[in-house]
């Protein structure tokens, strides 16, 4: 594969075959695809290309962060020859960090055989991953004002890649997939029914991250995972999900990604009189109070320093500001997962993911204290290390910290979805 420049064209050999070939230790042959997992935040674009072997194997990982600012930069995390680089590059929007990526997927000299995207929202048409086609991109067109903060990006990249591989198959992989069996009690809100066949409903996203923590957590305890277990996945967006059976039975996100809980930059829950009394008191529109929930709320709202957790811990006992986005963060989810404890009658297991969820003792450690009724005690040491299991032995409910991998899950449903997996139950039979 040859990239071309500035101009989105890539120069492509005729394909004869799907992936590279391997001969296994039985001496025969096997087909091995290879992915663009891409993964589009708000202002950020995770990306990596695997090799659907036994393993699935990373060939090539990194971010390209602060998308729409000069000082976007790219990171290459999973090139042995790249490891731990970061540099500056344009990015003004997400197609121009696309481009960025494209070239370090160039560079492997990897024939590209399908890309798959995470898809925030697919409104009430999508919710499975499947192929993108002309229908999907209109539709996803006509509901774009539910997740405006993401869907034109991923519309805007599924195009470029249209454009650069026309003959590569794309497949959308939405973030409601996990949330699509929400009981109808916890799928409804308290509006006017009508509003219902519009499609307003709680919708629930992080779902490729919940997909992958239930997957892993099945593999290392499969009882543990078949009780009751709240996953909390708390990064620069944050919410959590109650999981019972192995179905998800409530999430704090809704009809958008803005609800739930305090975020970095996003209000999460508000009372929703405030956008009257911001209209008439300031006359704040839609689209401005849109822009005031999405990105100048949370914690950055709250501190009015930052909307980074480290910043915040770093800097808590000489700025009160800082103290209080930190108290609030914690309260909240405090909060939720007691309630999700009543709504599941009683808790299993909890999962801490994401960058705060996997790398903050102290965010762990409040948000805990006090649960100890609901049976959590935390063992400080374990915690400390951000060991994989944070519970005391004493704990009656086992505190896991683990890493989510939402590339690997696009990944692996672009391979089921397009059948080009071999290591996949019922591919190649």
């Amino acid at each position: 594969m040859a990239y071309s420049g500035d101009s989105l064209v890539v120069e492509t050999p005729t394909r004869v075959a799907v992936g590279t070939a391997l001969r296994s230790s039985a001496g025969t042959m096997t087909v091995c695809p290879h992915i663009l997992a891409l993964n589009a935040g708000s202002s950020t674009l995770k990306f990596s290309l695997f090799s659907l072997d036994a393993s699935t194997t990373c060939v090539l990982s990194g971010v390209v962060d602060r998308i729409g600012s000069a000082q976007s930069t790219l990171s290459v995390t999973g090139s042995a020859s790249h490891e731990g680089t970061s540099l500056a590059v344009a990015a003004p929007d997400h197609v121009a960090a696309l481009h960025e990526v494209l070239r370090r997927v160039s560079a492997t000299n990897t024939k590209l055989d399908a890309v798959g995207h995470r898809v925030v929202h697919g409104g009430e048409r999508y919710r499975a991953a499947q192929r993108v086609d002309r229908p999907m991109c209109e539709e996803l067109r006509r509901i774009i004002d539910l997740d405006r903060e993401h869907l034109p990006s991923a519309l805007a990249m599924i195009e470029a890649i249209t454009v650069a591989f026309p003959d590569t198959p794309q497949v959308a992989c939405f973030d409601t997939e996990f949330h699509r069996e929400l009981p109808r009690v916890a799928r409804i809100l308290p509006i006017p029914r009508r509003y219902e066949a519009m499609g307003v409903h709680r919708y629930g996203f992080h779902g490729l991250s919940y997909a992958y923590l239930m997957q892993e957590l099945t593999t290392i305890n499969a009882l543990e995972a078949s009780g009751r277990v709240i996953l909390a996945h708390l990064g620069n967006g944050a919410s959590m999900s109650a999981v019972y059976r192995q179905q998800c039975v409530d999430t704090t996100m809704a009809l958008t990604p803005a609800s739930g809980l305090v975020m970095s930059t996003r209000s999460g829950d508000i009372d929703p009189g405030l956008a009257a009394f911001l209209s008439r008191r300031e006359g704040v529109d839609a689209e401005r109070f849109e822009q005031i929930v999405n990105h100048e709320s949370g914690l950055l709202g709250v501190s009015e320093t930052s909307a980074d957790m480290r910043d915040l811990l770093e800097h808590e006992h000489v700025d009160v500001r800082a103290a209080e986005a930190v108290a609030l963060f914690c309260y909240q989810a405090r909060k939720c997962l007691g309630a999700y404890a009543a709504a599941l009658g009683g808790v299993d297991s909890i999962v801490f993911a994401g960058g705060i969820g996997e790398y903050s003792p102290i965010v762990r450690s409040r948000i805990c204290d006090g649960l100890e009724f609901l049976g959590v005690v935390i063992d400080p040491k374990r915690n400390a290390e951000n060991a994989s299991v944070i519970s005391a032995n004493s704990s009656r409910v086992a505190v896991r910290v683990m890493h989510t991998n939402e590339q690997l899950m696009i990944a692996r449903s672009t391979g089921r979805v397009l059948g080009i997996d071999p290591y996949s139950p019922g591919v190649g039979e």
